[in-house]
């Protein structure tokens, strides 16, 4: 039986769990309950698709959609505008409906083990912020670049969207 101190202090480090959560309590709750994500699926005139490269302790490196775990009390909306500012310092616009539902299992992993990503189209209003562009070389965190193709270092997690790559 969990004890009442022990949920005391999870919540005392969480004073607005909208804002956050801290990267130990974070951890925790991924690892007792499925996350549930958004991902954007941006497309050029040219039909191209805009990818991010990633590269931490959890994927690895490789490209990737970019795409962000939902907050409490956080609208779709909202993530998806926010995933977009962070990720490739843009503004979009998104269909109201997902293209995709997907759900997640990343065996052997105890945190970040269980997603549910739901995929959404979007389009730019505004440009990718040029400072992150991908030029040339090996990729950095952060940047992106458009693709006319699914590249092979794709991230493993989103081998499921090869096909709308």
């Amino acid at each position: 039986m969990v004890h009442k101190s022990a949920i005391d202090a999870i919540n005392s480090a969480v004073p607005d769990p909208r804002l956050g959560l801290p990267e130990d309590v974070f951890l925790f709750v991924s690892a007792v309950t499925p996350l549930v994500n958004v991902d954007l699926l941006i497309r050029n005139e040219k039909r191209e698709v805009l990818l991010s490269w990633r590269h931490d302790r959890y994927s690895g490196p490789g490209w990737h959609i970019p795409g962000g775990i939902i907050r409490y009390k956080e609208r779709i909306a909202d993530r998806i505008r926010a995933v977009a500012k962070i990720e490739i310092g843009a503004e979009v616009e998104s269909n109201p409906h997902p293209l995709a539902i997907n759900e997640m299992f990343v065996p052997n992993r105890k945190e970040r083990g269980h997603f549910i990503a739901l995929l959404y189209a979007c389009s730019l209003i505004s440009p990718p912020d040029d400072r992150l562009r991908h030029v040339g070389g090996t990729p950095k965190p952060m940047e992106w670049r458009w693709f006319d193709h699914c590249p092979d270092d794709l991230i493993a997690a989103h081998e499921i969207y090869r096909k709308y790559v």
